[in-house]
This record gives structure tokens, sequence and C-alpha cells, in this order.
């Protein structure tokens, strides 16, 4: 209007948009400035994830918002999700041992894996033998009963003859993946992508002691607080 020097009734006509427009104050919700603090606090912190589980996040928290406005908000910020490997295509084996070993039940098939870690000097923090394993493995064992099958790798700790002899006496069975193929061990590359994303990557150990406190509290977080995608953004470990 004023670069045209048109009435407002023409204006509106070229675009298509009612004068009533013009007229109406926008208001801005009270809460507005509060949420959005709240969402960048998110971002900032799990910088992983996108607008869905920020949603999930701040319902957890009591917040009673709908994705299309944390959508709206994310956007007007011009928050972003870290950038991400492109994803791979799944490969399967001729003999279908992948499809095979598919758990079909609750204690059916288990998968494990180790991910190594570095100090602030380049020091690793894996030092793993068939004792540690075992170890490793004794607790679930107890607590939730012997599964059918045990999958993992072929690295030297899951190789080693006293591991498959102990897993062999306790009722289950070992499964190792072809070598070269990880996607065979899809839940374990999958949560060791997540956890290097969301943690190793953007921490600085300066000694296992510490460690060993960070990790424990990312899983603490990811098993009680952080929703997951495939539960419809859900906790994993209760009912909300």
């Amino acid at each position: 209007m004023s670069k045209f020097s048109i009435s407002e009734r023409f204006a509106c006509k070229v675009l298509g948009q009612h004068r009533s427009t013009q007229r109406k104050q926008p208001y801005g919700r009270s809460d507005e400035e509060a949420l959005t603090t709240d969402i960048i606090g998110l971002a900032a912190r799990y910088g992983h994830c996108g607008y869905h589980r920020i949603t999930a996040m701040l319902r957890s928290e009591g917040w009673k918002v709908n994705a299309r406005r944390i959508e709206r908000i994310w956007r007007r910020e011009g928050l972003k999700v870290l950038q991400k490997q492109p994803k791979k295509d799944r490969l399967w084996l001729n003999d279908g041992s992948c499809l095979r070993l598919r758990p079909a039940h609750p204690n059916h098939v288990w998968s494990y894996d180790f991910v190594e870690g570095r100090t602030h000097n380049g020091r690793k923090f894996r030092r793993l033998n068939s004792t540690d394993v075992i170890d490793v493995l004794s607790a679930p064992f107890i607590l939730r009963g012997v599964p059918g099958h045990v999958r993992s790798d072929n690295g030297p700790e899951f190789i080693a003859k006293v591991v498959r002899e102990w897993i062999a006496a306790v009722g289950a069975k070992t499964a190792f993946i072809e070598p070269g193929s990880p996607w065979e061990n899809g839940y374990c590359e999958s949560f060791n992508s997540k956890l290097r994303d969301e943690l190793l990557n953007g921490e600085i150990f300066h000694s296992l002691a510490e460690a060993k406190v960070i990790i424990e509290a990312w899983r603490r977080h990811y098993n009680t607080e952080r929703p997951h995608s495939s539960l419809c953004y859900k906790l994993p470990d209760t009912n909300n």
C-alpha cells in the first residue's frame, strides 16, 4: 500500500486476503516465551533429537502442547537436528540367517556388543577379556532368565572358548554374525550409533572414573527419561 499508493481494499483483493485480517491485532500466547526457552534448552542438551521427541519430552515435563506448535517454534528459532550419516541398504545372506534368528518371543535372541571410548589424552578405556564378558552376561541372565540365543560379532572376547563353554553350560546358544556383516546385529549397531552421537562424541573424559559416572547417567536417562520413536515416543521402562 505504501509502495504503490493503493487502497487497503485493492491490496487485499490482489492478495486474496480478507480485509478483517488488517484490523485484527495479534495476541501472543502468555506461555510462548517460556515454552520457547524450554525447547531451545532441550534442543541444546539433546542435539540429535527432532521436534517430535522434544514434544514428548515437554509433555513428560507437564507441558500440554502438540507437535505442530513445537514445529512452528522449532522452525522459527532455526533449530536443526545434527547431521547424521546416510542410511545404508539392508543386506541379507543367501541362507537367510538374519531372518531365521529374528526374535520371535521374549528371551528368544539377545544381542550384545562392546563400544570403545577414549579419554582426553587418547587413551582407550575398553579393556576386556573372557572373564569380563561372563561377568557382564551373568547379571541379566540371573535377572531376566537365560535367552535361547546370544548374538554377537566375532571379536576375540566373544569367541573365546571359555565364553562359548559358559554360554552353553547355562543353556543358551551362541549366534555369531558373519565377519564384516554388522547389519546382522542391527539392534546393537543402532544403539551403538545413538550412544556415540548422543554421548561419546560430545563428551571429554579425563579419567575412567569420570567416564563411568557420565555413561551411567546417560544409560539411566536413555532407559527412563528419553522418549523412543520406536515406542511412539513413550519411555521404555514405564507406562507413561
